[in-house]
């Protein structure tokens, strides 16, 4: 990579500093784009047809089951490995067969991978030392970097003297040492406790945005998909089933696989309406995945606890079975009379209903995801 750097002090050899790491992060920053790429390992293909493509300065989190191909994506970009077929680029640059070293990638892995034997500043300036970076300057921007992820008190210190958090914070800061043109995430918050991973995935959402970086996020956590990213990519079995905004793959999943992965989900039985609508607990609502189905077929309706109200009625439909207390949520176990057991959430403001409490279910959602009948439990 060719660095705009300032000149060097009297004396001193190789490459001076780089601008401020605003500025050179976001000037690097790139634009990427799978095309038709694929990664077969003998018969096994871990990608099958995967294309996408992610604007400069965005985040993209890739979410899905072990094995779905999420990671073999990533290692593909970051040039760990090849694909099968299929082209990538980067700033409209084909890096297919380029070598990793020479890629500008900047990879945060899930173990944090530092090196014992170095203080955090060494760890943070390694890779410009790589690449040849005087050291008063590799270890200026290794302290600018250390401000950046809130460690500067701590940049003397060994790993091992650091909690999870804070060595998956210098992991990061030396990812982003080397100015790369993108950031791979693979799964960096996974080791961490539940507390420490929600204020961490913060505090990385924060940084990419500060910084304009084009991110590449790994996850088979949902809340964190939804949570951090400009866009979640759901994937099953080497494809992807919805790109789209986190709200937008929440509310409307465009696959059956996309429904019942992301959150919780009821299987509800319905029918199709004259108008192509889905008629369900006597209402009817805008359906998604209904082309070709006829009126009045039976179907399969995909629902989610919080698009669900319970209102009490003694002459109701159902019973109330089961009720858990969230923190900020009630759930709700509701038995209809033909048997049918359904999950209700609701807020713990709201007066919560009693077990054995009757009630009657209304949806509050204006669209549901439909599916086949004989796929219902």
């Amino acid at each position: 990579m060719t660095t705009e750097s300032v000149p060097p002090a009297a004396g001193a050899t190789g490459p001076a500093a780089p601008q401020p790491i605003e500025a050179a992060v976001a000037r690097n920053s790139a634009d990427v784009k799978f095309s038709g790429v694929e990664r077969h390992y003998g018969n096994l293909a871990a990608l099958a047809g995967f294309d996408l493509e992610i604007k400069a300065g965005e985040l993209v989190a890739l979410l899905g089951p072990s094995g779905c191909g999420k990671t073999t994506a990533l290692r593909l970009l970051g040039g760990f490995d090849q694909p099968t077929v299929g082209t990538i680029t980067v700033g409209g640059r084909d890096i297919t067969r380029v070598p990793a070293n020479k890629r500008d990638m900047g990879m945060v892995f899930q173990a944090y991978s530092l090196f014992p034997n170095m203080t955090v500043r060494e760890n943070v300036a390694f890779g410009l030392r790589m690449r040849g970076h005087q050291k008063t300057a590799r270890l200026r921007r290794a302290t600018e970097l250390l401000e950046l992820v809130g460690l500067a008190q701590a940049a003397d210190r060994y790993p091992h003297q650091l909690s999870g958090g804070q060595q998956q914070r210098v992991a990061i800061a030396r990812a982003l040492a080397i100015e790369p043109t993108v950031l791979l995430l693979d799964e960096p918050l996974s080791a961490l406790d539940a507390l420490v991973r929600h204020q961490l995935r913060a505090e990385i959402r924060s940084l990419q945005l500060r910084l304009g970086i084009t991110t590449l996020f790994v996850t088979h956590d949902q809340a964190e998909a939804l949570s951090i990213a400009d866009r979640v990519g759901v994937m099953n079995a080497g494809r992807l089933e919805q790109i789209d905004t986190p709200e937008n793959v929440y509310r409307y999943p465009a696959t059956e696989f996309v429904a019942e992965f992301v959150g919780a989900m009821n299987r509800l039985p319905g029918r199709i309406g004259d108008a192509g609508e889905v008629q369900i607990l006597g209402q009817k609502l805008r359906a998604i995945n209904a082309d070709g189905r006829v009126p009045g077929s039976e179907v399969g309706v995909l629902l989610r606890p919080e698009t669900v109200a319970a209102v009490r009625d003694p002459a109701g439909h159902g019973e109330v079975v089961e009720r858990t207390f969230l923190g900020s949520a009630f759930r709700f176990a509701v038995r209809l009379d033909g048997g049918l057991t359904v999950t209700v959430e609701s807020s713990s403001h709201e007066p919560p209903a009693a077990l054995g409490e009757r009630v009657n279910l209304r949806v509050l959602a204006d669209a549901a995801h439909v599916t086949d009948a004989v796929a219902l439990a």
